[in-house]
């Protein structure tokens, strides 16, 4: 693989870095704020643990608009902003709601992070590398994740009942960094090409990135790929019926695993079944650990196996995982075999949704909704994200939560939705590695032509 353009998509893939520990991150500070401000289980979910989502959900929304406005270079660059200003103000606020607010604009970054960046790496790759490439940004999320829970255990007992201020504001380092890096990428040729009619300029930025002399055989294909005329099109049409299905479809059921369920409430749930709260975030950092192992794994075999046998090879894990950690809880198994089937579970996501969601999103819309398509897609999986992050201290709340004794039916309702998730892979899911994204619009049956 050619090393400019591995650096090039390493750098872009670093907002999954932020992502992922500004999401997570959360998770060791969840307890003392609960405490600290004493707001109900509604409120504590609402605004508290699920704001930065709805932020998320907005951010993903609405990302396609700076991404084809203004180019995904430049959303990349105000992304990095953004995580700045939500970590130093998070660890500043004074009140729920002034933290709430800052939580809501980490969350923009998120949301638009996951539009801006797969989108970024898939037009900048080859039909070889796209798989892998675009993983990157999905490893750099469980990365971000893994540091999150590293540093939320080693942040623990440092500053007593400020701990979850340094836990949140230690994100704008990072943030800072990034955002300086994404001055140095090119712009994508893809947009350039479709948005900006800027052909000099596409084929400068196909040189630098390919560093070879096929550069104007890929403009022009990609020339070839977009209508004649300036009209803009538009998503929601019949002609995009299968990758708007497809995307759903795999957005709504990668929330309906349980992922950001567990994630988020990985130190409360283990302290359930017993561990103490230290242990507990010490054990959230195996979870760290499995996450980006299997991660690697999945980069690793995206190009090779394809993206429909790892989601295969998922689904069979979190059947099985799921269903062993709400037996665990129904029977009062110990904390560590619930916590071995807790790392089958991430390991089960990391190989297959982890690795394949937002590559596969990326490359299923064609290059003139691209943008738009990656919202709809990443919206979809955030709007569930926030609403199970915003109801689920209905459910656990100690004190009058709908499972607060045993919430082992939760894990079998994922458990049921990860079967349902196995046939639409079975039956719907078609497999993409290896074609070029123009080809694989001529796939799904869509056209660009009139």
């Amino acid at each position: 693989m050619d090393k400019r353009l591995f650096r090039i998509s390493l750098t872009a893939a670093l907002a999954g870095f932020l992502f992922g520990f500004d999401t997570v991150v959360i998770s060791g500070a969840n307890l003392p704020i609960k405490e600290l401000w004493n707001t109900s289980p509604w409120f504590h979910g609402t605004f508290i643990m699920s704001m930065a989502l709805w932020g998320t959900v907005a951010g993903s929304l609405l990302g396609g608009i700076p991404c084809d406005l203004f180019g995904r270079k430049k959303t990349l660059f105000w992304i990095g902003v953004l995580y700045f200003v939500s970590a130093m103000g998070s660890a500043l606020a004074v009140d729920p709601y002034m933290f709430s607010f800052f939580r809501f604009v980490g969350g923009l970054g998120v949301g638009a992070s996951s539009v801006a960046a797969p989108i970024y790496i898939s037009e900048i790759s080859s039909s070889k590398n796209r798989g892998q490439l675009v993983a990157l940004y999905q490893f750099n999320i469980v990365f971000g994740i893994f540091l999150a829970f590293i540093s939320n255990y080693l942040l623990k007992g440092f500053d007593g009942a400020n701990d979850w201020r340094w836990m949140l504001g230690v994100e704008a380092i990072p943030a800072l960094i990034y955002s300086l890096l994404v001055i140095k990428i090119p712009n994508s040729p893809r947009w350039l090409v479709i948005t900006k009619k800027d052909e000099k300029a596409a084929l400068e930025s196909l040189e630098f990135l390919s560093n070879d002399k096929r550069a104007k055989d890929k403009l022009e294909e990609i020339k070839s790929s977009s209508t004649e005329d300036n009209e803009k099109e538009r998503l929601f049409t019949a002609k995009y019926k299968t990758p708007l299905i497809l995307a759903f479809l795999l957005a709504f059921f990668n929330q309906l695993s349980g992922i950001n369920f567990i994630l988020y409430y990985a130190p409360e749930i283990l302290e359930r079944a017993g561990l103490a709260a230290k242990e507990s975030l010490f054990s959230s950092i195996s979870i760290g650990i499995v996450n980006l192992l299997f991660t690697l794994v999945g980069i690793r075999l995206i190009d090779k196996m394809g993206r429909k046998q790892l989601m295969k090879i998922g689904s069979l894990g979190y059947i099985l995982s799921l269903s062993m950690v709400g037996w665990c809880f129904y029977t009062g198994a110990s904390s560590t075999l619930l916590l071995v089937f807790i790392l089958v579970f991430i390991a089960s996501h990391a190989i297959g949704q982890g690795a394949v969601i937002w590559v596969f999103i990326s490359e299923i819309f064609p290059n003139k909704v691209r943008a738009f398509g990656q919202a709809w897609g990443t919206g979809i999986h955030w709007v569930f994200a926030a609403i199970i992050t915003l109801i689920t201290p209905i459910f656990l709340d100690a004190n009058d939560g709908v499972f607060k004794d045993n919430p082992w039916p939760i894990f079998i309702f994922f458990a049921f939705m990860m079967v349902l998730q196995l046939l639409f892979v079975v039956f719907m899911m078609p497999e993409t590695k290896g074609i070029s994204l123009e080809e694989i619009s001529k796939k799904l049956g869509i056209t660009q032509e009139k």
